[in-house]
């Protein structure tokens, strides 16, 4: 352990929700890593194959570094792989498909949330999982906000969908099951949501959130 910004007690009941459709055996791909937490979480739990791509925190214009990653990767003696790629040059010639795919705190730093989301589903060979601040959960209609300045002063900050956007954006893609659950461990001021989208009609457990 090492200090950060997130208690680990946070992290860990993050991650529960994000793998609770299990990882054991499959092959998963963290896009936007950044100090790998889920990646190596994934591998503690049984993931076979783990990638970790990042570029904007890695070596990119954002504040972060890969330091925390390799010194994690270090110390775990992981076997974690890693690949500094920006988000628009993945695809599936070149790094292939996975069977989870963790797009996690991400989705609101694109300028095009679509896109992303299309590369995303592309690189998805069976379950796909999202984390990212919603907003306008109150309106009925798929809906996105767009913050001006960026959110909370981040000008990497652009969009907020509400859940029903995010569900019908991920249908559109192609994803057979799309389940929404609300993030207990949301900011006070800040609706998130997970979503787990699944392309192969796996059976994806009932709500536990309202």
């Amino acid at each position: 352990m090492t200090p950060g910004v997130k208690h680990h007690f946070l992290l860990r009941g993050m991650a529960d929700i994000a793998f609770r459709h299990g990882v054991a055996g499959k092959s998963v791909l963290d896009i936007g890593a950044w100090d790998g937490f889920y990646s190596f979480e994934a591998e503690r739990r049984g993931a076979a194959r783990v990638l970790s791509t990042d570029h904007f925190c890695w070596s990119g214009p954002g504040w972060g570094s890969k330091a925390g990653f390799d010194y994690a990767h270090a110390s775990l003696l992981s076997r974690v792989e890693s690949l500094d790629i920006d988000l628009p040059d993945l695809a599936p010639a070149r790094i292939g498909r996975f069977d989870v795919v963790l797009f996690l705190g991400v989705l609101y730093h694109l300028a095009d949330p679509y896109a992303g989301l299309e590369t995303a589903a592309a690189l998805t060979d069976d379950l796909l999982v999202i984390e990212t601040v919603t907003a306008a959960n109150f309106v009925p209609a798929p809906v996105t906000r767009f913050y001006p300045g960026g959110l909370d002063g981040d000008y990497t900050n652009f969009w907020a969908p509400n859940a029903r956007c995010l569900k019908d954006m991920l249908r559109d893609l192609g994803f057979r099951q799309v389940e929404i659950v609300h993030n207990p461990h949301r900011h006070p001021l800040r609706a998130r949501h997970f979503a787990f989208a699944s392309k192969r009609g796996t059976p994806l457990r009932p709500k536990i959130w309202p």
